[in-house]
């Protein structure tokens, strides 16, 4: 399995479809005037105040959020197959994440100042100003739990930290729903229950229910 496809299945367990309740019923004309005043996905304008005030606030400063968008396009770079993590602003999901849920913070920043710190030791620089093959070689010592040295298990907990944040942010994002090729719920034909069910059961529809509700399909009938 490479690695597109494992984090495709890591962020199917978190993403998931979000509907608004539905009130119309369509076998009853009458009562879709009331569906006008029907609850909906948008916010509320306590929820819009917050989004507002968590959108004018920033946490992290310009070297992390390079460095996250860094990590990020590691964790899942652009392919043949769809673009990468930072193309789906998959940093900017972060940072609304670190201020949405202030537990990641320390997580992160911590994180990051314990990668630097690392770089540093082993070249003279830090995460974001090493080159490319000595910032894999370091992603490759907290990548894989199984095999990380001992002292490396805070940049492991913050590898994965990362690694679950990004993918979730790019498998909700626009592009990674289509990588994902998730079609949504869509309308469909209900064609009732079928007649050897009723007749088991000694039922069978009242015509308004024949006439309005169900649709069948003469070319199985």
């Amino acid at each position: 399995m490479d690695r597109r496809k494992y984090l495709k299945t890591l962020a199917t367990g978190t993403v998931g479809a979000l509907a608004a309740p539905a009130l119309l019923n369509a076998c009853k004309p009458e009562e879709k005037k009331e569906a006008v005043n029907a609850p909906t996905i948008d916010r509320t304008p306590a929820e819009l105040e917050h989004y507002n005030k968590l959108m004018a606030e920033k946490f992290f400063d310009d070297h992390e959020m390079k460095t996250i968008a860094l990590l990020a396009d590691i964790i899942i770079p652009k392919d043949e197959v769809s673009s990468s993590a930072t193309d789906a602003g998959v940093p900017d999901f972060i940072e609304f994440i670190a201020k949405e849920m202030p537990r990641h913070q320390t997580p992160l920043r911590g994180g990051i100042k314990w990668l630097d710190l690392q770089c540093l030791k082993k070249y003279n620089a830090s995460f974001v100003e090493c080159n490319s093959a000595q910032q894999i070689e370091m992603v490759d010592e907290i990548a894989y739990p199984e095999r990380a040295k001992p002292e490396m298990q805070q940049g492991v907990a913050f590898f994965n930290l990362m690694r679950d944040l990004t993918a979730t942010g790019f498998f909700t994002s626009k592009i990674g729903i289509e990588d994902l090729g998730y079609a949504g719920n869509k309308p469909n034909q209900w064609n009732g229950v079928p007649q050897e069910v009723l007749d088991q059961y000694g039922v069978k529809y009242d015509q308004h229910t024949l006439d309005v509700c169900l649709s069948f399909d003469t070319a199985k009938s």
